[in-house]
């Protein structure tokens, strides 16, 4: 990877700050194309909540929604919600993006989706849905 391709480090920031994003462990229940946005998965998690919640991720170029069901992913739990196209999305699912070997990024210098590699965060063995990451 070239200078150019390398991801700006932010300036640092204080443990306090930190602290207050309250990450989770959560099961994904369902996943399916968001109805009013191409890049984006209505997806319902467990987190260890009676009423569970539910995300929209721009994960769709990579991820069969079928595929997801029953994986464990990190979020944050704590976002604030918001709106996405006429839905709900009450978190963030973690993931980590990275150009693909070989690839180009185009003229704007962002890749486009078929240039990138976008992988969720995950736990390596089940653990109780709303466990706290740490």
């Amino acid at each position: 990877m070239t200078d150019a391709q390398q991801p700006a480090v932010l300036p640092t920031i204080a443990y306090d700050l930190f602290a207050k994003l309250d990450l989770r462990v959560a099961t994904i229940v369902s996943a399916e194309p968001h109805p009013n946005a191409d890049k984006l998965l209505k997806i319902r998690l467990d987190d260890g909540t009676p009423e569970g919640r539910q995300v929209c991720a721009g994960i769709k170029a990579w991820y069969e929604p079928t595929a997801l069901v029953g994986k464990q992913v990190i979020i944050v739990a704590n976002l604030e919600p918001r709106m996405l196209r006429g839905e709900t999305s009450a978190g963030m699912i973690l993931a980590a993006s990275d150009l693909k070997e070989g690839a180009v990024p185009a003229i704007d210098g962002k890749p486009g989706a078929d240039a990138r590699d976008v992988l969720l965060l995950t736990v390596d063995r089940p653990v109780k849905a709303g466990s706290k990451v740490s």
